[in-house]
């Protein structure tokens, strides 16, 4: 998370976010021919802002609108040359990173331009990674990026958190990039690792400032919830070779329960303050997942129509998909399986790894192996995670004639 951070601070002084992208690039670039010459620095993220900002301070004054930008920052040239220093508190809501959220979460910006934009500013993802998650093609991601980051500089728009109707409106958004960021993190869309710790912890950190920020929103609440419960189980989803490990064969003595009870107190406070959202169910979900000694403890029952409600407040092929896991579960995959054939043939789902996975582990489930054989293989191909696929490939392997 070393790039977002340093995007972040140097875009308090240009005040553009493209441009504050190219100077953080610039900066690992300088790294990268300096540091195998000189050593490593002590601070290495340090040496990155303090490279970065040194470019910044200098190419404002470059410019011929330096006299305004330095209005606009209150600054005059000698202290534009003084670095600021990074904040002492991480989850001060005066952190960069959380203005660099709502700052491309600008409603100046359509949904999918604040999302895909934060993505690649905050969490680092590539444009390939993006519209993995968005399930779009890569094209059409890396002109959103582009689009917005112009949009942000054209409007000039403010680096700053909003308050008021301002910060309401654009709460959703937020909340959307965050859960997506940490997503992105517990099950990487490509590469050979399955987890990014990193996106995950600064997913947390910036749903725990929220929460702080934001006492009476039940949805601000039901992500750090969520986003607790699920890196819970962080450590019992890999195997010692760093190959996933499915829920039914997790060893539940591994879950963090400190970051269960968090996750608890969390969903506790959303009950409180309001009617559950979309995040909140989400979380309740997780709930039931943490609530169970055992997988074979699980209340599949109340999972499946906690799914319910979520597919009316919010649907969406891939809550329908995970709805049909959980019915298969409290009635059998009989009954799963018709809503999972009902969902091959929506566009978005058709390079999506799991529906194939899920539709596999049913018919392999009633006994018609070639048929799951062949889901498994299909699952393989698509997915880009490298972990991902040698398990379905084993899976598939494992599925007898």
């Amino acid at each position: 998370m070393e790039s977002p951070r340093v995007i972040a601070g140097v875009t308090r002084i240009v005040r553009d976010v493209g441009i504050a992208e190219d100077l953080a690039q610039d900066a690992l670039v300088a790294a990268l021919e300096q540091w195998p010459r000189d050593g490593v620095p002590d601070n290495p993220g340090a040496w990155l802002m303090a490279t970065a900002r040194h470019r910044a301070v200098d190419l404002v004054r470059r410019r011929e609108n330096y006299a305004r930008k330095l209005a606009e920052i209150g600054r005059d040239q000698s202290t534009a040359a003084v670095l600021p220093q990074e904040p002492a508190d991480p989850d001060d809501i005066d952190d960069d990173l959380l203005r660099l959220v709502f700052t491309a979460c600008h409603p100046v910006l359509s949904a999918e331009a604040r999302t895909a934009l934060t993505l690649r500013l905050l969490g680092g993802l590539t444009t390939v990674e993006i519209a993995r998650a968005f399930l779009v093609p890569e094209a059409t991601v890396a002109q959103r990026i582009v689009r917005a980051k112009r949009t942000l500089a054209t409007r000039n728009v403010a680096f700053e958190v909003p308050y008021g109707p301002d910060r309401e409106a654009r709460l959703g958004s937020v909340l959307d990039v965050i859960y997506l960021i940490f997503n992105e993190g517990y099950a990487a869309t490509a590469g050979d690792d399955l987890l990014r710790p990193a996106l995950c912890e600064d997913a947390l950190r910036l749903a725990r400032v929220l929460s702080a920020l934001m006492p009476k929103e039940p949805e601000v609440h039901g992500l750090t919830a969520l986003l607790e419960f699920q890196a819970s189980r962080a450590a019992a989803r890999t195997g010692p070779d760093g190959e996933p490990v499915l829920l039914k064969d997790q060893n539940r003595a591994r879950w963090n329960r400190m970051l269960m009870a968090r996750g608890a107190a969390a969903l506790t406070r959303a009950d409180a303050v309001g009617a559950p959202g979309p995040y909140v169910l989400q979380a309740a979900i997780a709930a039931c997942h943490a609530r169970a000694h055992r997988y074979e403890e699980t209340d599949w029952p109340r999972i499946a129509t906690l799914y319910a409600l979520l597919a009316a407040r919010a649907p969406s092929p891939v809550v329908e998909l995970n709805r049909a896991v959980a019915v298969s579960m409290a009635e059998g995959p009989a009954a799963a399986l018709p809503i999972v054939d009902a969902l091959t043939g929506v566009p978005a789902l058709r390079e999506y790894h799991l529906l194939p996975s899920v539709r596999g582990d049913l018919l392999a489930r009633l006994g018609r192996t070639a048929e799951a054989r062949s889901e498994f293989e299909r699952a393989a191909a698509l997915t880009r995670n490298e972990r991902e696929r040698e398990m379905l490939r084993r899976r598939a392997a494992d599925t007898g004639p």
